[in-house]
C-alpha cells in the first residue's frame, strides 16, 4: 500500500512536470493532469468494476493494474520527447482558445489513459481484497494510513529528491519499479493468506443496483466536482502568497492528501457513533459548507499570516518552505479532513444501498475530472477565485438541502454566502504603496495581472503581486535589450521577441519602419496590461507596430514556419511556474532552428534573480546549442544586472565594418544613442566574455534539459533565502568571466582594426573600473559631495578611455549643478574633464556658459 501511494502520486509530480514543459505554464499542467488523473480513474473504475466485483481473485486483478501502471510508465519514459512534440504541433502555432483547451486536456488525457485507467481499476480491487481482511479482524486502517504516507513520501520524496537527482525519467522508472514490487508483494501476500484458494465473488455487488438510487449518485459526482474545484482555487490563489516555485505545489498537494486521509481515519473511527445520527450526510455537506467559507475567509487574510510566519521562522530556504506549508495547512486543513470523512461516509451508504464500490469511485472521480475546466478555466477569469470559492462552499450547502429536503432555508443561505463573497471583493493580493493607485487588475486562468502606479507616477507591472516585469521608469534599460541583438546583426528585417512584459522592449523595435516585428507572449492579461506601458511609444490612436501572439514561448519556436534574423529571450524569472523550461538545452536549440542563416540570438538572464550555480547550468545548457556563445551586459545597473548570452547561427567573430556600417545606419540611431548606444564602442563595448571564458566559468556544471530541470530546482533557493546582493553577484561573475578583443572581433586585418581594438580593450577596463567605483558610492542630491566621492576615479576612468561616457556624462552633470551654487569648482572640473577628452565638445560648451555674462555668483 505504501509503494503504490509512492508511485501512484510519484508518477502525477513527474507527469505535472513534464507537461508543464510541453503545454508552457505550471498552472496549465496542474489543470490538465488533475483532470486526467480523475477522468483515467473514473473510466477504470466504471469499466473494470463490475469485473473486478465477480472475480475470485481480486488480488490477481490489483496486481495486473499494478504491473499495467508501471509498463505505461516507462513506455511514457521513453516517448515524452515525441509525445511532446505531437501535443506541440497538434496545439498549432496560433491556435484559437477553444482548441487550445481541447488539446491541453484531451492530450494529457489520452496519453496518460492506459496508467490512470488501471489506477482506477487498482481502487475496487482493493475493496474486495481489503474487505475479506476487515471481516478477518485485520487493521484496515493501518493499510490506508500507509498508502497516504506513501503518497505524501511520493509528492515531497520526487519533488525534493529523486527528480533533482535523478531527472524526470529516471523518477518516473523508478515509480515503475515500485509498481511492480506491489504486484509480487500482493501476489506473495494473497498465496499466502489463502493458502492458493480463489476468493468467492462478491454476488451481492456484481448484480448490484447502480442506478437505484440516483440521488446518492449526484452526491457522489456532485462532491468530487466541488473538493477538486476547491483545490484548483485554493492552488491559485496560494501561488499569488507564496513564491510559487516547483515546491510549492507539492507542498500544497501533500497537505490535501494529508487532510483527506486524517478525515477518512477519523471517520473509521467513529463510524459507530456516526451512525447514530439520523443524517450524517446532512451535517457533513453543511459543515463542509461553513469549512470552505472559513477558508475562504483564511485566504484573503494570506498574505498576512504568510508574512507572519516568515517572520518568526526566520531567514532560510527551509523557514520559506515551512511558511508555504502554514499557509497551505490553514487553507486545506478544515475542509479537506471534512471531504475525506464524507467521502468515506458516502462509500458506506453506497454499499449498503447496494451501489457497487468501482461505480461509487467512478461517479465521484468523474465529478472531478470536470472541475479543473469549470474552476480553473471558466469561473476564474469571469468570477474571480473569490466568488468561485463562495460557489465551492453554496454547492455543498445546496447538496445538503436535497439531502434534508429543506431546499428554500439552505439556497437563501447559500444565496447569503455569494453575496459575503461579492461584498468581501475579489480575492487579490496587489502591493500598493500609501499615495499608489491600481490602474488595473484581472484575474487570468494562468496568473492574476495588475499595474500600479506610486505618487510619483512610476508604474509597475506585477504577475501575482510580483514585479518581475519591469516599470515605465525602466525604459532606457528595456529599449537597449532591444537594440543591443539589433546591432548586432548587419541587416536584419525580421525579429522575434520572446515574452512581451511591459511591451517597451518590443515597441522600442517597433519603430523601426525597416524591421518586421512578432512578439509571443502566453498570459494574454499581459498583453492588455502592456498597453498602458507602450502608449508613450506609440501615436494617439495608433497601435504598436508588432504582430502579438498569443501563444506559448517554446511551442511557437517548435512548430512556427517563420524564420528570423533576431531573436531576443525577455527576461524570464527561473524560479516561477515552469519559466526553467525556457532555459533548456532542448529550448536553445529549437531557438538556433528557428533563425535565418545569419541570425542572432540573445537570452536575457536577471541576475538580480539568479545565483552563481544557477547561472553556470544555463550559460552551460546555451552553449551546447551555440558553443561559440559570447556574454554581455545589458547596462551599468548595479542593483538590477542584466546579462545577455548571444549566439549566431553562423559561427565566427562579428565584422567590425558591419557593426560600426550598422551602428551608423540604424534607422533608431537617435533613440539607440540616447540610451547610452552611440557608436560601435558602446555596442562592443557591452561584451564581457567570449566563447573559452563561458565554456570555463561553465565548466562542470549540470546541463538545464527538459528531463532534468535543474533551474527550476536549483533558482527557487536564491528567493527563498537570498545569500549575496545582486552587485555581490554582479562582482563575482566579473571577475570569473574575461574578454579579449579577438574573442569578439578576431584578427585585426589590418592597422585601423588593430588600433579599434586596442581602444576596445580599454574601453572594458574602463567599464570594469566604473562599475566597481560604483559599488562603495553613496548615492546623495549634493553635488558637491557626489564630486568628492566620485571626482578623481571617474576622470582617471575618462582619461583611460575618451570613448566611455558613462563615466564622462556624470561629470557634466555634476559641474552643471555645480554652476550656480559653486561656479570655481564647476570650472576646474569642466576643464579637467576637457583635458581628459579633447575630442568632446560638451565640457568646453558648459564652461563657456558658465563663463558667460549671466554666469552665477560663486562661492569660495
Amino acid at each position: 500500500m505504501g509503494l503504490s501511494g509512492f508511485a501512484g502520486l510519484g508518477f502525477q509530480i513527474v507527469w505535472t512536470q513534464q507537461f508543464g514543459v510541453w503545454l508552457g505554464h505550471e498552472i496549465v499542467a496542474v489543470l490538465a493532469i488533475v483532470a486526467a488523473f480523475f477522468g483515467g480513474l473514473a473510466l477504470g473504475a466504471h469499466l473494470l468494476g463490475r469485473r473486478i466485483a465477480a472475480s475470485r481473485h481480486p488480488a490477481r486483478w490489483y496486481a495486473g493494474c499494478e504491473v499495467t501502471i508501471g509498463l505505461w510508465g516507462v513506455v511514457l519514459a521513453a516517448i515524452q520527447a515525441p509525445a511532446g512534440q505531437w501535443l506541440a504541433s497538434l496545439t498549432g502555432t496560433e491556435p484559437s482558445t477553444p482548441w487550445q483547451w481541447c488539446v491541453a486536456f484531451l492530450g494529457p488525457l489520452i496519453l496518460l489513459l492506459p496508467s490512470t485507467a488501471a489506477m482506477g481499476a487498482t481502487l475496487p480491487a482493493l475493496e474486495r481484497v481489503t474487505g475479506r481482511m476487515r471481516e478477518e479482524g485485520f487493521a484496515i486502517g493501518a493499510l490506508y494510513a500507509a498508502n497516504t504516507a506513501g503518497a505524501v513520501a511520493g509528492v515531497l520524496g520526487c519533488t525534493f529528491v529523486l527528480v533533482p537527482a535523478m531527472g524526470l525519467t529516471n523518477t518516473a522508472l523508478a515509480c515503475a519499479c515500485a509498481n511492480f514490487l506491489c504486484a509480487i508483494l500482493t501476489l506473495t501476500f494473497a498465496s499466502v493468506r489463502t493458502a492458493g484458494q480463489a476468493l468467492p465473488a462478491d454476488d451481492s455487488l456484481a448484480e448490484s443496483r447502480d442506478s437505484a438510487h440516483p440521488r446518492l449518485g449526484l452526491t457522489l459526482f456532485a462532491t468530487g466536482l466541488l473538493g477538486i474545484g476547491f483545490e484548483v482555487l485554493v492552488v491559485r490563489v496560494v501561488s499569488q502568497i507564496a513564491e510559487d516555485t516547483v515546491y510549492t505545489f507539492a507542498i500544497l498537494l501533500a497537505v490535501y492528501l494529508l487532510g483527506t486521509a486524517l478525515g477518512a481515519a477519523l471517520y473509521h473511527r467513529t463510524v459507530i457513533r456516526l451512525q447514530r445520527f439520523p443524517d450524517a450526510r446532512g451535517g457533513l455537506l453543511a459543515g463542509l459548507s461553513a469549512a470552505c467559507l472559513v477558508s475562504t475567509l483564511i485566504l484573503r487574510a494570506g498574505d498576512m499570516l504568510h508574512s507572519v510566519a516568515a517572520t518568526a521562522l526566520g531567514h532560510g530556504m527551509s523557514s520559506g518552505l515551512l511558511s508555504e506549508a502554514i499557509v497551505s495547512l490553514a487553507a486545506f486543513g478544515l475542509p479537506t479532513v471534512l471531504m475525506g470523512a464524507l467521502f468515506s461516509h458516502l462509500c458506506v451508504e453506497a454499499r449498503a444501498a447496494g451501489m457497487r464500490f468501482g461505480t461509487a469511485i467512478a461517479l465521484n472521480t468523474a465529478g472531478g475530472a470536470i472541475a479543473p475546466p469549470v474552476f480553473g478555466v471558466l469561473l476564474v477569469p469571469a468570477a474571480g477565485p473569490g466568488l468561485a470559492l463562495a460557489a465551492v462552499a453554496g454547492g455543498y450547502l445546496a447538496l445538503g438541502a436535497v439531502r434534508t429536503g429543506l431546499r428554500w432555508p439552505v439556497v437563501a443561505g447559500a444565496f447569503g454566502l455569494a453575496a459575503v463573497a461579492w461584498a468581501g471583493g475579489p480575492i487579490a493580493f496587489v502591493d500598493a504603496p500609501p499615495g499608489s493607485r491600481i490602474v488595473s487588475y484581472k484575474d487570468g486562468v494562468m496568473a492574476s495581472v495588475s499595474v500600479v502606479e506610486d505618487e510619483s507616477g512610476v508604474a509597475r507591472l506585477r504577475i501575482d503581486n510580483r514585479e518581475q516585469e519591469g516599470t515605465n521608469a525602466s525604459f532606457a534599460a528595456d529599449a537597449r535589450m532591444a537594440y543591443l541583438p539589433l546591432l548586432l546583426h548587419p541587416a536584419p528585417t525580421r525579429a522575434l521577441f520572446l515574452g512581451l512584459g511591459t511591451g517597451v522592449t518590443t515597441a522600442a523595435a517597433a519603430e523601426d519602419p525597416t524591421l518586421k516585428v512578432d512578439v509571443v507572449e502566453l498570459v494574454p492579461e499581459v498583453i492588455d496590461a502592456s498597453a498602458f506601458f507602450t502608449s508613450t511609444l506609440v501615436p494617439e490612436g495608433g497601435h504598436l507596430h508588432a504582430r502579438v501572439i498569443p501563444a506559448d514561448a517554446r511551442r511557437f519556436v517548435r512548430t512556427a514556419a517563420v524564420r528570423y534574423d533576431v531573436v531576443v529571450a525577455d527576461l524570464f524569472h527561473p524560479a516561477r511556474s515552469g519559466s526553467g523550461a525556457l532555459y533548456t538545452t532542448e529550448h536553445f536549440t529549437a531557438v538556433r532552428a528557428r533563425l535565418a542563416d545569419d541570425g542572432l540570438f540573445c537570452q536575457w538572464l536577471p541576475l538580480h534573480q539568479l545565483d552563481i550555480g544557477t547561472l553556470r547550468s544555463i550559460v552551460r545548457s546555451f552553449q551546447v546549442a551555440f558553443p561559440e556563445a559570447r556574454a554581455l551586459l545589458a547596462t551599468g545597473s548595479l542593483d538590477t544586472p542584466v546579462i545577455g548570452l548571444v549566439g549566431r547561427a553562423r559561427p565566427g567573430p562579428f565584422h567590425l565594418n558591419d557593426v560600426m556600417d550598422r551602428a551608423s545606419g540604424f534607422a533608431l540611431a537617435g533613440q539607440a544613442a540616447r540610451v547610452g548606444l552611440p557608436d560601435a564602442y558602446a555596442v562592443l563595448g557591452t561584451m564581457i566574455a567570449g566563447p573559452s571564458s563561458l565554456a570555463r566559468f561553465a565548466d562542470r556544471a549540470p546541463l538545464n534539459t527538459d528531463d532534468r530541470p535543474v533551474v527550476a530546482h536549483s533558482a527557487p533557493r536564491i528567493t527563498y533565502a537570498p545569500e549575496s546582493t545582486p552587485r555581490e553577484r554582479l562582482a563575482k561573475v566579473l571577475e570569473a568571466l574575461r574578454v579579449a578583443p579577438v574573442d569578439v572581433l578576431g584578427q585585426p586585418g589590418d592597422e585601423r582594426e588593430a588600433r579599434f581594438q586596442d581602444a576596445l580593450a580599454r574601453y572594458w577596463r574602463a567599464r570594469d573600473r566604473f562599475i566597481a567605483v560604483g559599488m562603495n558610492v553613496r548615492p546623495t542630491p549634493d553635488p558637491a559631495a557626489m564630486l568628492a566621492q566620485v571626482g578623481q576615479p571617474l576622470l582617471a576612468i575618462v582619461t583611460q578611455s575618451p570613448e566611455f561616457r558613462p563615466a564622462y556624462d556624470p561629470l557634466l552633470n555634476i559641474a552643471a549643478a555645480l554652476a550656480t551654487a559653486d561656479a570655481p569648482r564647476a570650472r576646474d572640473l569642466l576643464e579637467a574633464l576637457s583635458r581628459a577628452n579633447p575630442a568632446r565638445e560638451d565640457a568646453r560648451a558648459l564652461l563657456a556658459r558658465i563663463a558667460g555674462p549671466h554666469a552665477g555668483t560663486a562661492s569660495p
